[in-house]
């Protein structure tokens, strides 16, 4: 089978195309192929599949560990450039359907015609404590939150999936510590992605411990998440783009003031190709 793989500031992603060729989502084979030590290695494999209802083009995305996730923001980028670079699609605004929503995406071109960059409007933040989901007794914005023997407090914002970010001055033990206790904790009934996250000289510096992966190098859905619970509680404007610091590079989000939609804009990479021959068992 064949195979691209892509990186988004360090979230890197296997990428099969099912356009071309029919192929079926099979969630075991993508936790086979992320296995860094025994498969190709990847935070998560994206299938690209025919469009509907209203997109161009369809993202299923399946994480490291088998799961499904509605949306991610890297992955998304990565997809966009594939499909334009590719010819999958010819115009450079183009839709992509995920599980929850469509996503509008606008790609930047280089000297050669080919993807530099991507702005990805990724629709309204949702605060809504039974959409995000989380089992509290109001919508979660700065609001306390029990585990591992400490009390921290954090905003639940879902971007089509659900985070938790939190601004409190935390050691990197304690970061290191709370990161796999917060996805699972009893309060996010579908698991969340954590994001511990600093302003500083108006950029947002944060770490993320992702649903499904684990510490990565970057997350874009947690990087609009951030930024939106980061203008929620008055430390950067609304409005205006905001430089959002991941360890494997930098994104630029700008959060509108109404929550209409929050915009992305980043780079995505090709690093190479290849025909996975391994075995589809394990």
């Amino acid at each position: 089978m064949k195979f691209w793989k892509y990186e988004g500031i360090g979230n890197d992603f296997i990428v099969i195309d099912g356009l071309s060729n029919p192929v079926e989502v099979d969630k075991n084979l993508c936790k086979i192929m992320c296995d860094r030590h025994f498969g190709i290695g990847a935070d998560g494999v994206l299938y690209i599949l025919p469009g509907n209802n209203n997109s161009d083009i369809v993202m299923r995305i399946i994480n490291a560990d088998g799961s499904e996730a509605e949306m991610c923001g890297n992955g998304i980028r990565c997809v966009a450039k594939h499909a334009f670079d590719f010819g999958m699609v010819e115009k450079k605004k183009f839709t992509i359907g995920t599980v929850k929503r469509n996503i509008t995406s606008e790609v930047l071109l280089d000297d050669f015609g080919k993807v530099k960059s991507v702005m990805v409007d990724m629709g309204s933040p949702i605060l809504n404590r039974e959409e995000v989901p989380v089992n509290f007794y109001k919508n979660m914005i700065s609001e306390p939150i029990d585990v591992g023997g400490m009390t921290i407090t954090g905003t639940a914002v879902s971007m089509g999936n659900p985070h938790f970010v939190t601004f409190d001055k935390l050691d990197n033990e304690v970061i290191n510590r709370l990161g796999p206790l917060l996805e699972c904790h009893s309060i996010f009934p579908q698991k969340a992605n954590i994001e511990f996250a600093e302003v500083k000289d108006g950029k947002i510096y944060v770490r993320v411990y992702e649903r499904g992966a684990g510490w990565t190098l970057a997350c874009g859905t947690g990087a609009c998440a951030t930024a939106t619970a980061a203008a929620l509680n008055k430390l950067v404007p609304f409005n205006k783009p905001v430089c959002v610091c991941l360890p494997g590079g930098r994104l630029e989000v700008t959060v509108d003031k109404d929550l209409k939609y929050v915009m992305m804009s980043g780079p995505s990479k090709y690093i190479y190709c290849g025909d996975y021959t391994g075995e589809t068992t394990q």
